[in-house]
């Protein structure tokens, strides 16, 4: 008998751009000075993309809707997706824009990016008709606020999606303008999952506390998962809070964490399991995410994580 996850085809629409890794970096520059890194590489990046991924490697079906420039760095992305068995069948390679760029510079303990949007804002809510959401089981969006093109017209594609009968999740990523608005609380109606970070979650509160944060957030029907790094996660479910703790890892670079967390708790979530087990997932994959630099190469398969949640138990 196949699985629940074998079954339901994910969809993810949102943003393709390459990440360039600054590793090692004591400082954040200011302007007029220098710093070093102590490595430095080009990798796929995007929050959409990393989430992809790291659903195809475990194991879940996944499709992508995006636009990338004709360029080097956009073959660099598909190039990346395709090989960890991403379709990638729907993404539009265009002379007409740039792929984006992300510099990821990282620290000891955090990182800091500065992000050309390029192909970023090339998707409009034209390119997603009823005729492709029909095709699968379950809507992903990531970056929420920096599609600039797509956003206006995401609270409409949630509710054509929930209308179809495919469930939608949603990580609003950072909002560059901090207005922390455009409609998106509104839309959480028509969204089943939703998976903001601790600062994600104060921008769109107002609130001090992520404990605060998800009971405010809480509108009966969505699911709130708060990602808190070192602290684990957060959910909030059926007017009740759980939380369960992050796992023993010693990190080499965060980039990408909170996108393959979704990647792991989505997976479990859509086989059915229980929101603990959900939970504990996104933490494994989030966690294992950060042994390598760069959002993707240390991403688990599905026998890394099914021995990370039986050694768990």
């Amino acid at each position: 008998m196949q699985s629940k996850v074998a079954m339901t085809r994910v969809l993810v629409i949102g943003e393709i751009n390459v990440d360039l890794i600054l590793g090692g970096c004591e400082k954040f520059p200011s302007y007029g000075t220098e710093v070093l890194a102590k490595d430095g590489f080009l990798t796929l990046g995007s929050a959409s993309a990393i989430t992809a991924v790291g659903l195809a490697r475990l194991g879940t079906p996944v499709s992508f809707l995006g636009k990338v420039g004709a360029d080097p760095n956009g073959a660099v992305c598909l190039n990346a997706m395709e090989s960890a068995g991403v379709d990638v069948t729907r993404v539009e390679r265009s002379k007409n824009v740039q792929t984006g760029i992300t510099v990821s510079i990282v620290g000891s303990d955090d990182r800091a990016l500065v992000t050309f949007p390029g192909s970023i804002t090339a998707l409009k809510g034209a390119d997603v008709p009823d005729q492709l959401l029909e095709q699968f089981g379950h809507l992903h969006v990531s970056s929420y606020f920096l599609q600039s093109n797509l956003t206006p017209a995401l609270p409409n594609i949630f509710k054509r999606a929930q209308t179809l009968g495919l469930t939608v999740s949603v990580d609003p990523g950072f909002d560059p303008a901090e207005e922390w608005d455009a409609g998106l609380l509104e839309a959480l109606v028509y969204v089943d999952l939703f998976f903001p970070n601790e600062i994600e979650l104060s921008g769109l509160t107002g609130m001090l506390t992520p404990g605060e944060a998800v009971r405010t957030l809480d509108n009966g029907r969505t699911i709130v998962v708060a990602k808190l790094g070192r602290s684990g996660c957060l959910v909030r479910n059926d007017g009740v809070s759980i939380a369960e703790p992050a796992i023993e890892v010693s990190p080499v670079d965060s980039t990408g964490a909170g996108d393959s967390f979704n990647a792991g708790f989505l997976n479990a979530w859509l086989e059915g399991e229980p929101v603990r087990e959900c939970m504990r997932s996104g933490n494994i994959c989030g966690g294992l995410a950060t042994r390598r630099a760069g959002g993707t190469p240390g991403q688990p398969d599905r026998s890394e994580l099914n021995a990370a949640l039986k050694a768990k138990k």
